[in-house]
């Protein structure tokens, strides 16, 4: 069956690319926008779900790939900044606090219908960083398309004092530990793919 990501984000093609598995991208059209009321780990599950279904309707035989992140400092859920200045004020607010990562996982199988989904939550501690060290970051990093304002796979790195999680990935955006598990329930064993 050919592989799918729902996402056109390029953190989460290059983790999907480890695993050595030909995939194509597809980008879903759906609002992201949470729901009121919704806790952080229902948006990031139902944006991923939402993902996956919007792309399996144009690839009917296909494993479709969706992911969502939130994340969630002081009961405040933080997205993409998008911008320099929206970034400064996340990066000030998370400055020496605690924040929760949620990244939802889905693997739809489009010909059967059947759908796998989990939360793999990351808990991350911020270092006290300075506005120097902030505007540095930022000027070097632009990780303006990065839920929380931090790539961890970058500079970003520096921010961080520590993070719990059972798997690493997840804080990019792709949990593959759990992903592969999803993939194998549907028989695509990346380790075996293609043959020896």
């Amino acid at each position: 069956m050919k592989l799918v990501l729902a996402s056109t984000s390029p953190y989460r093609r290059e983790l999907l690319g480890r695993l050595g598995v030909p995939f194509e991208v597809a980008a879903p059209d759906v609002d992201e926008t949470p729901l009121p009321g919704e806790s952080p780990d229902d948006t990031a599950q139902r944006l991923s779900v939402l993902k996956a279904r919007a792309v399996a309707e144009h690839f009917p035989d296909a494993l479709v790939i969706g992911s969502d992140q939130v994340a969630l400092l002081e009961g405040r859920q933080l997205g993409k900044p998008g911008s320099h200045d929206k970034a400064v004020e996340q990066l000030r607010a998370m400055r020496g606090k605690a924040l929760e990562f949620h990244t939802a996982l889905t693997v739809l199988n489009a010909r059967t219908g059947s759908v796998q989904t989990a939360n793999v939550p990351v808990r991350l501690v911020m270092r006290d960083y300075s506005d120097a060290q902030i505007e540095a970051y930022l000027d070097k990093d632009q990780p303006y398309n990065c839920c929380g304002s931090a790539r961890s796979e970058s500079l970003g790195i520096a921010l961080i004092a520590r993070y719990e999680t059972e798997d690493p990935n997840a804080l990019v955006g792709l949990p593959l530990i759990k992903l592969t598990e999803m993939l194998a329930n549907e028989g695509l064993d990346v380790l075996t793919y293609g043959g020896a």
